[in-house]
């Protein structure tokens, strides 16, 4: 980085803002050297998350705020490249906000050296509260280590995956609902067997496949 290009924590202070009006939180902020360009990453988060279209809108301005040239700010120099993006679930919880937006999820803490597993009920400035095993604690926040949100494939009060049963709308394949035009009765009769001449007395061909009219001649020659 050059004398004009922020720091990270000069970034932070130009960057929250933006995201604070977007009604967003900065979650985290790297700056690292890609070639003769640096790579901005940036987390965004928010109580109900955070979707596609605002990611794409907040990337704009924080664009336009490190492109800012006309020293109403630091601005960035150099090429950059800018990368932003919602914190994953494997994004440890180290602060107040991240144990309330984890509410309902079950997480993993480390509390006075043990390991303790259990589902978030609630969660304030100071205190989360677990369900372990189905007993509520509430356990201080400054006390914990990094909590990290543990996969679950479904979750209480979501509903049960596909047991694999027959499909919706499966009715519709019912017997009873098949094509009449289908039905035996009404096959086209010209493929009756009764129509069709197997009889050797009225057929052109003897058993052998030759033409009888045909031997007769040359017997005759």
């Amino acid at each position: 980085m050059t004398a004009r290009t922020p720091q990270r924590q000069q970034l932070i202070e130009l960057i929250s803002p933006v995201i604070t009006d977007a009604g967003y939180d900065l979650d985290d902020l790297s700056v690292t050297a890609a070639g003769r360009r640096s790579l901005i990453r940036v987390s965004v988060d928010g109580d109900h998350g955070i979707d596609l279209d605002a990611v794409a809108t907040i990337s704009r301005t924080i664009s336009e705020v490190l492109d800012d040239d006309n020293g109403s700010g630091p601005g960035f120099a150099g090429p950059y490249v800018l990368e932003v993006s919602s914190p994953g679930v494997d994004r440890p919880l180290t602060q107040p906000r991240h144990w309330r937006r984890a509410t309902g999820r079950l997480v993993s803490v480390d509390v006075e050296g043990r390991q303790l597993t259990g589902r978030v009920l609630s969660a304030d400035e100071s205190t989360v509260v677990l369900d372990v095993d189905g007993t509520h604690r509430s356990l201080p926040i400054a006390g914990l280590g990094p909590g990290r949100v543990q996969v679950e494939f479904s979750r209480p009060g979501e509903p049960e995956p596909d047991d694999g049963g027959e499909p919706d709308g499966g009715d519709d394949l019912a017997p009873e609902d098949l094509d009449d035009d289908l039905a035996p009765e009404d096959l086209d009769d010209d493929l009756d067997g009764d129509d069709l001449d197997l009889d050797d007395d009225d057929g052109d061909l003897d058993d052998d496949g030759d033409d009888p009219d045909h031997q007769n001649d040359d017997k005759e020659a």
